[in-house]
């Protein structure tokens, strides 16, 4: 269940773009909710993040059906990550000296982890911005060295009580916040309401673990 404790003082901010990318924008969709098994199915695929217990059909259809995102933007914000992660191992000092982790959202790519310092910080940002088709780049990434993967591990248990939180909260659809967390921050994207975003991090600064909430939704009203 969620493991939500009593008020405590957690920083909170709405990340600002490190750059811009012009192009087309793509249009929030209606939710249409998943039913049934498929949406069992996702929910679990949401907590636990593997997608080796589904049937990859019925959790496409159910991704999808959730999402608010339209069906090719999901494929493009897959594509993005991925071309992202090899641009950024084609540079060998930046595969071997820094930890990045990268989540794209509706064309909206979030870069977090570490680099050691300002100038390889900046590098990866310019490795990136070529990639088609992302509107706009958050660097989050910390000048220090990689961490130690007892905290990156803390950092999964971190983002499952942020989801399971989410998922026994009444209020919001858990599937339209994407849960990003690392060394204790905690970054929250997605297509909301504003009442939906301040709901999600009301939630999320009470959740055990969480030092500090920012959020880089885009917003629906």
């Amino acid at each position: 269940m969620s493991p939500t404790g009593k008020e405590k003082d957690v920083y909170q901010r709405d990340a600002a773009p490190y750059s811009v990318k012009m192009g087309d924008s793509s249009t929030p969709r209606r939710v249409v909710r998943a039913g049934g098994a498929a949406a069992m199915c996702l929910l679990a695929l949401y907590i636990h993040g593997c997608a080796g217990v589904l049937v990859a059909g019925a959790v496409g259809g159910a991704s999808i059906a959730a999402d608010r995102r339209a069906a090719s933007v999901i494929v493009d914000d897959q594509a993005i990550e991925l071309k992202t992660s090899k641009a950024v191992h084609a540079n060998e000092e930046l595969s071997d000296k820094t930890n990045i982790s990268i989540t794209s959202y509706n064309g909206v790519l979030l870069l977090t982890g570490q680099a050691p310092t300002a100038e390889l910080r900046d590098a990866v940002v310019v490795a990136v911005r070529p990639i088609e088709k992302i509107k706009r780049i958050h660097n989050e990434i910390e000048i220090a060295e990689p961490l130690p993967m007892r905290v990156r591990a803390n950092d999964t248990v971190v983002t499952g009580r942020v989801k399971s939180a989410l998922l026994a909260a009444k209020g919001i659809n858990p599937l339209h916040v994407k849960v990003v967390t690392n060394d204790g921050a905690v970054y929250l994207m997605g297509i909301v309401t504003q009442a939906e975003a301040g709901f999600a991090t009301d939630i999320v600064r009470r959740v055990e673990g969480v030092q500090r909430v920012v959020r880089i939704f885009e917003y629906q009203d």
